[in-house]
C-alpha cells in the first residue's frame, strides 16, 4: 500500500507505516497545485494530512482509496467529494484533547493575570506591579462549557483542580449524563453564557453550530467575563465578539482566528488580535509532541486496520442509514456461485443493492447472507433465488 504524507508528521508514525510494508512518500510542502501533482504521479492509496487543505482536484487527480486527517476535525477535508467518490475520510478524535485542555487554561490563567502583557512590560524595561498585582482570580468560579465531548471532558477535570464550578451545554448532553460528568446541565448556549464567569468552547464545526457564539450570545454574557475558543474560528461571529470586548469588557483567549495562513508561517491581519484585552495564539492547541506522538500511532493503527481488514476506524463519510427499504435473509451453503446467484436474480429484476454481509456458522458449512435493498423483489425473482440446490431460505423483511 502506498502512503502520501502531505504535513509534518512524527518520524515514530512515519517508521510505523513502513513497518507495516507500506511505501511511504513524505513531503510536508506539498500543498493546492503541488499535491495534486504529486497524488497524480504518485498515484497513493492514502493521503495523510493534518492542516493541508483537500480539495475536488486532489481527490480526483488519483485512485485514492482513504484521506486520512492526523487531527481530530475534517472541515479542511471536501467530505462531499471523498464520498461522492467512494473515498473513506477517517480522522484521529480525542488524541489531542489532553493538549488542548491545556493551552484552554493556560488561556484562562493568562487572561486572568495578563501574563502576556505582564512579560511584554519587562521585555520593554518596566516595572509595573502597581497594574498587575489586581487581578480576580479563577478559584469558585463557574467555567461554562460549549460542548462537552473529549476535550470538553478533560476542562471538567482540571477545572475541579482549580476549584471551579462547571455547567455545561452540548447536543447530545442530558440531565442524566451532566450528572454523571459532575457539572450542571444547561440547556441552551444562552443558558450557559448568562451565568458563566469563563465560557470554553469546544464544539466541532457543522453547519448547526456556524457563529453559534453570535451578538445575542455575547450580549448574555457577564461584562467582563472571560469567553475561550480552541475550537474552530467559524463557530464564533468574530464581528460580534470584537462588541464584546469594546463594549462588555469581555475578555477573549482565541487559538482560532478568521483568516489564519494555510502555512505554518505567513502574514497575518485580524482586528480582533489587536484588540488590548483579546490574547491570541497561533493555532497550537494540538501541538505538542505528547499529542502528535498519540495522533501518529493512532494513523498507523487506522492504516494497519485497513490493510488487514478492509475496516476504516473513525470514518467519518458513512451514511448512517442508507436508503434500503428492505432486508433479504438468505440461508445457503457456503459454496462458490451461491450469492452470484442470488445478485444475478436481482440485477435481473433491477434491483439495487444498498449493503451486504455474509456470515459464517461455525464448522463453515452454512452462512447467512443479509442484503439491503432499495425495493422489494417480486416474487418470481425471490422463486428464482430459493430454485438454487445450495440455498435453505431466502426471507424478505420490510425495514
Amino acid at each position: 500500500m502506498k502512503i502520501l504524507v502531505a504535513d509534518k508528521f512524527e518520524q515514530s508514525g512515519l517508521e510505523g507505516l513502513k513497518a507495516l510494508g507500506c511505501s511511504v512518500v513524505y513531503d510536508p510542502s506539498l500543498k493546492d497545485d503541488a499535491l495534486v501533482d504529486a497524488i497524480r504521479t504518485h498515484n497513493p492509496d492514502v493521503l495523510v494530512v493534518r492542516s493541508t487543505k483537500v480539495t475536488a482536484p486532489m481527490l480526483e487527480a488519483g485512485q485514492l482509496s482513504l484521506v486520512i486527517r492526523a487531527g481530530a476535525g475534517v472541515n479542511t477535508i471536501d467530505v462531499a467529494t471523498a464520498s461522492r467518490l467512494g473515498i473513506y475520510v477517517a480522522n484521529c478524535p480525542g488524541k489531542n484533547a489532553i493538549a488542548v485542555a491545556e493551552l484552554a487554561f493556560g488561556l484562562i490563567l493568562s487572561l486572568d493575570r495578563r501574563i502576556p502583557d505582564n512579560v511584554a512590560q519587562l521585555r520593554a524595561g518596566q516595572w509595573n506591579k502597581k497594574e498587575f498585582s489586581v487581578a480576580r482570580g479563577v478559584y469558585g468560579c463557574t467555567l461554562g462549557l460549549i460542548g462537552v465531548g473529549n476535550i470538553g471532558r478533560e476542562m471538567i477535570i482540571r477545572a475541579r483542580a482549580f476549584g471551579l464550578r462547571v455547567i455545561a451545554w452540548s447536543r447530545s448532553l442530558t440531565p442524566e449524563r451532566a450528572e454523571q460528568f459532575g457539572v450542571g446541565y444547561r440547556a441552551t448556549p444562552l443558558d450557559v453564557a448568562s451565568e458563566a464567569d469563563i465560557v470554553s468552547v469546544h464544539v466541532a464545526l457543522t453547519p448547526d453550530t456556524r457563529h453559534l457564539c453570535n451578538r445575542a450570545f455575547f450580549e448574555a454574557m457577564r461584562r467582563g467575563a472571560y469567553f475561550i475558543n480552541t475550537a474552530r474560528s467559524e463557530v464564533v461571529d468574530e464581528d460580534a465578539l470584537a462588541w464584546a470586548v469594546r463594549e462588555k469588557e469581555i475578555r477573549a483567549g482565541l487559538d482560532v482566528f478568521e483568516g489564519e495562513p494555510s502555512a505554518g508561517e505567513g502574514a497575518f491581519q485580524n482586528p480582533l488580535a489587536n484588540l488590548p484585552l483579546v490574547y491570541g495564539t497561533h493555532h497550537i492547541g494540538a501541538s505538542t509532541q505528547q499529542a502528535q506522538e498519540a495522533i501518529a500511532a493512532e494513523v498507523v493503527h487506522i492504516v494497519q486496520t485497513y490493510m488487514h481488514t478492509g475496516r476504516v476506524p473513525n470514518v467519518v463519510n458513512l451514511a448512517d442509514r442508507t436508503p434500503a427499504k428492505y432486508l433479504l435473509v438468505v440461508r445457503h451453503l457456503d459454496r462458490v456461485g451461491v450469492l452470484a446467484h442470488v445478485f444475478d436474480c436481482l440485477r435481473e429484476a433491477n434491483i439495487n443493492v444498498q449493503e451486504t454481509e455474509n456470515i459464517i456458522f461455525a464448522g463453515a458449512e452454512a452462512a447467512v447472507a443479509r442484503i439491503q435493498l432499495d425495493s422489494a423483489p417480486p416474487e418470481d425473482t425471490l422463486h428464482a433465488i430459493r430454485s438454487h440446490e445450495s440455498i435453505f431460505a431466502a426471507t424478505l423483511v420490510a425495514l
